[in-house]
């Protein structure tokens, strides 16, 4: 059933992969859109793209702080998975030359091992203070947070804001130029677990497409690139099984 993909990646010269929340999903972290995803549960009467609103962080710290306590605060306690595991595999072996650009913000590719990993939105793997810019980790945050304190900087006493990207603000363009370059100079692109619906992530692979380059897609839901994909499967738990026993041959 996957020989077509594995053939495909023999072959292929420069590789890249986009992740998006539904990787992260069979590690039980839920995603945003689905029908009992984060954004179908409200917070307070509130929906959660208003407390994810930077604007709304820095005028209510307190609610944000509040809710990403239990929805985001404890990905400590959640471990990378086969999909995970299998990508530093790949990367061991040579077959993603030009790295994993993830949506993802819970650093579990990191955790796996994987170094070549840039995050398009932002990772909760650091913070920063948004007056003196200081940086701190993820576990000093996180104890904060449990404490139900509002993180603030213990140099300037500003307020610590998670590296990741609020709506409202822009995308990190070093990393965007370099995912650009990626994608336009790759073979191969495989899009994992990603609905392709939030721009810019969602058109990173066009750019390979109108180039021919072969786009692999797998994804439980339909997505606008399947009619320019090379392969299209619907089920990651078992490409994944399959695709590190074929890196374990």
């Amino acid at each position: 059933m996957f020989n077509e993909f594995f053939t495909l990646l023999k072959n292929s010269r420069r590789q890249v992969v986009l992740t998006g929340a539904g990787v992260s999903t069979l590690s039980g972290i839920p995603d945003f859109r689905s029908s009992d995803g984060l954004y179908s549960k409200e917070f307070g009467h509130m929906r959660v793209e208003e407390i994810l609103d930077i604007d709304f962080f820095k005028a209510h710290p307190e609610i944000f702080y509040s809710w990403a306590k239990d929805n985001w605060y404890n990905i400590d306690n959640v471990k990378p998975n086969i999909i995970h595991e299998t990508l530093k595999k790949a990367e061991d072996k040579g077959y993603l030359s030009e790295g994993i650009f993830t949506q993802n913000i819970d650093f579990l590719h990191e955790r796996a091992g994987s170094r070549k990993v840039y995050p398009l939105h932002g990772t909760l793997e650091r913070a920063y203070c948004i007056s003196c810019h200081s940086y701190h980790e993820y576990d000093e945050i996180s104890k904060i947070v449990h404490e139900d304190k509002i993180p603030r900087c213990d140099r300037c006493g500003g307020l610590i804001k998670p590296d990741i990207i609020f709506y409202g603000e822009n995308l990190d363009m070093s990393i965007l130029q370099r995912a650009e370059n990626a994608f336009y100079n790759a073979d191969l692109v495989l899009v994992l677990g990603s609905s392709l619906v939030v721009n810019p992530a969602a058109s990173l692979p066009y750019i390979a497409a109108r180039k021919g380059s072969n786009i692999v897609i797998v994804n439980r839901d339909d997505t606008y690139l399947d009619p320019y994909a090379a392969l299209r499967y619907r089920d990651l738990k078992s490409f994944f099984i399959a695709f590190a026993s074929f890196l374990d041959a």
